[in-house]
């Protein structure tokens, strides 16, 4: 039988039931928790506040969602560069300019559209707007890793990203509504800009638990890799490729469900209906980091995926109100376990010194994936019937479950230089301090 060997790291406890009391305990974490929740709450702010201040001054929504799209998938682009520059460089070294770049090209853009400034001119700015979004979600969930190394506390962890990912996209686009609305068409881009400045700052000068640069920080001090992509471990690419399905999803239920609420003319539902599946996200989220799993993550991952692709398979058939939130709630269940499951793989089969990188490729494939999904949905609910957007989400998770299953043998862990294992039977290789 084999054996297993814990690392436990400084200022992070195990316990064989890790939970969220154990993580926030962690030494230190309250350091980058707290400036990179308000650095990352302009991320959630953004497109909305593009699509109503766009809509504002040209009087479409056509133009707002081209500006809103074209900022998506610039940011896509250009996230997983940010993260590779910030393994290579520091997080700080990457956040100083990036923060002053993404608040001037922020204000350019809201200048433009308040001077009535031609569509191909929003289309320019909007391209440098997304491109320097700070990552900090990937940054911080990076300094996790740090903290906590192969601590069991890395899946709560995962799982507290994610809902305090959902929160800003709960709380975010609220607060850009209402300062649209009620102040100013402009309010919402100028806020997420000085929110960006200020949170940005705050949390670039938390040098202290940033990862160290350009080193793999495996505990056995003997592999490391200076300057490697993450984009060249094949688990990287398979993640990506589940993050697009999951990122087709979002985009997908975002248009459908307002394009369903409009159908019966009851365009308030919208809000309801996408809050009860971002409601499921989160509770699913909050219950998967109090769990101590004993299942492998890859495995976890298949069985969240197929569970997703069923059912998001039935969105497209929903025909009442009562029956779509439900589904939606589902589906919002299912999202999270994937989406945690996915960022725990991360440690295991990318070296700390890519590990910031492979975050953003993640976070970028799920941005991709919505701004796909949002294109191809309005164009299914413009040409064909209502409720045909909803086949986006299911062909996009069904695709991605396809491609997981196939290569699913490529999520196996990075072999490490030492193994411990006693006995007969299968070895399995574990780091050791």
């Amino acid at each position: 039988m084999a054996s297993t060997v814990t690392s436990e790291s400084p200022g992070a406890p195990v316990s064989s039931r890790p939970g969220y009391g154990q993580l926030l305990r962690t030494r230190g974490a309250w350091t980058f928790l707290l400036p990179g929740f308000a650095a990352r709450q302009p991320f959630a702010m953004l497109t909305i506040s593009i699509v109503l201040l766009v809509q504002h001054t040209t009087g479409s929504y056509g133009a707002a969602g081209a500006v809103a799209a074209v900022t998506g998938v610039s940011l896509a682009l250009f996230a997983p560069f940010t993260g590779r520059l910030a393994d290579r460089h520091g997080q700080r070294a990457v956040l100083l300019p990036g923060v002053l770049l993404h608040t001037l090209a922020g204000l350019s853009l809201t200048a433009l559209a308040l001077s009535d400034a031609p569509l191909w001119a929003l289309f320019v700015a909007a391209v440098p707007t997304g491109a320097s979004v700070p990552q900090i979600g990937p940054m911080v969930r990076a300094r996790w890793g740090v903290k906590l190394q192969d601590s069991p506390l890395m899946t709560t962890a995962a799982a507290f990203e994610s809902v305090t990912d959902e929160l800003t996209f709960v709380f975010g686009p609220l607060l850009a509504t209402a300062l649209c609305t009620a102040v100013d068409p402009a309010a919402g881009l100028l806020t997420e800009a000085a929110l960006t400045l200020v949170g940005g700052l705050l949390f670039a000068a938390q040098r202290g638990t940033q990862p160290a640069v350009g080193a793999d920080a495996g505990v056995d001090g003997h592999a490391r890799v200076k300057h490697a992509s993450a984009l060249s471990v094949p688990g990287v690419r398979v993640l990506i490729v589940a993050f697009l399905g999951i990122g087709a999803v979002f985009g997908g239920m975002q248009v459908s469900l307002a394009a369903f609420s409009e159908s019966i003319g009851e365009p308030g539902l919208n809000g309801v209906l996408y809050g009860t599946f971002a409601a499921g996200n989160m509770l699913s989220g909050l219950v998967c980091g109090a769990i101590a799993w004993k299942v492998a993550p890859r495995r976890r991952l298949v069985v969240a995926y197929t569970a997703l692709g069923v059912a998001a398979s039935g969105l497209w058939a929903a025909q009442s109100v009562v029956v779509l939130a439900g589904i939606g709630l589902l589906v919002g269940v299912c999202i999270a376990p994937a989406l945690i499951t996915g960022y725990t793989l991360v440690d295991g089969l990318v070296p700390a010194g890519a590990r910031t990188e492979a975050f953003t490729w993640l976070t970028g494939a799920v941005a991709l994936g919505q701004a796909a999904a949002v294109t191809v949905a309005g164009q299914m609910e413009d040409r064909l019937w209502d409720g045909a957007g909803f086949l986006v989400p299911m062909g996009g998770t069904l695709l991605a479950l396809a491609t997981l299953v196939t290569l699913r043998s490529r999520l196996s862990p990075r072999v490490v230089s030492r193994t411990v294992a006693r006995g007969v039977g299968h070895r399995v290789p574990v780091a050791v301090d």
